[in-house]
């Protein structure tokens, strides 16, 4: 088992806001926060907002000085109220542990506070696969975080979760050297460092007109994603458009994350509509003076 005592960073890193954390999560959870305006009051020199936000069925309220601060706070409080819920979750699978006792051996836990106090992407929990007859399945889930991926299996999807995060944490440890976790994951890409890129990708990118029939905008994503250091990630969304085609979203782990829209009538087709939005995207950004 992995030893569960992690040093985790002190500070918080001032270059992800709040929002920007919860955006990140609802991408993994395919739930997009929605904010609200409640009300506005005070006098114009010193105004309040109340805003509320609402993320899969977890809604929290926030309120500042300025629109942006109370969305601020709106998103910290849902942050802080998503981890302890999953902290919940999990102590309840504990076979009558205490509360206590949960909490310091609950590796789901112990890896989404990781991530949080490292500013990382949360991490993204998927069934992998399910056999055995209904009386005795067997489950295995992914767990994945920051490029990586470990597997866990069990006789309930709670169970087969708890392992592939002690397998993560394992893997980080032994990644770090220590059961201190050093490990940082590769470096991002500014999207602001477009402009200055010189690579051979992104100089054929800009000479290159995205509008030629039958080509591969996939591969070519793929490339640039490989000169530049980003990851890409394709979210199928279950939902049809209004004239049944596929639709997909496409995620670069950029800083800040960019996520690109696309549809087709098929599923592959969608996949390249929405890695044709994302080039035009980097290639706009790539050719600003």
């Amino acid at each position: 088992m992995a030893d569960s005592n992690v040093t985790m960073a002190p500070q918080r890193s001032q270059d992800k806001t709040p929002i920007q954390l919860l955006h990140e999560y609802g991408i993994k959870i395919s739930s997009a926060p929605k904010y609200e305006l409640i009300h506005a009051d005070g006098d114009a020199h010193q105004p309040s907002f109340m805003f509320s936000v609402t993320i899969g069925e977890v809604t929290c309220k926030g309120r500042g000085s300025t629109k942006k601060a109370a969305k601020h706070e709106a998103a910290e409080a849902a942050l802080k109220l998503l981890k302890r819920d999953s902290q919940i979750i999990d102590q309840r699978d504990n076979n009558g542990l205490s509360p206590e006792a949960g909490e310091a051996s609950n590796p789901v836990g112990i890896l989404q506070e990781l991530a949080m106090q490292r500013v990382w992407c949360l991490p993204e929990y998927v069934v992998f696969m399910e056999t055995g007859p209904g009386h005795m399945k067997e489950f295995t889930i992914a767990c994945r975080l920051e490029g990586l991926e470990e597997t866990g299996s069990g006789s309930s999807k709670k169970l087969a979760r708890r392992a592939a995060a002690e397998n993560m944490i394992a893997k980080l440890q032994s990644l770090s050297g220590s059961s201190e976790i050093t490990w940082s994951p590769p470096s991002r890409v500014y999207v602001e460092s477009l402009r200055n890129s010189t690579g051979e990708k992104v100089s054929l990118l800009k000479r290159t007109p995205l509008s030629l029939p039958n080509t591969d905008y996939i591969q070519m994503l793929l490339e640039i994603s490989l000169e530049l250091g980003f990851q890409v990630t394709y979210i199928d969304i279950d939902e049809l458009t209004v004239n049944g085609q596929y639709q997909c979203l496409v995620e670069l782990s950029t800083r800040p994350v960019t996520v690109c829209h696309g549809s087709g009538v098929t599923s592959s087709n969608a996949h390249n509509a929405a890695a044709h939005n994302a080039l035009q995207y980097i290639k706009m950004v790539a050719s600003k003076h």
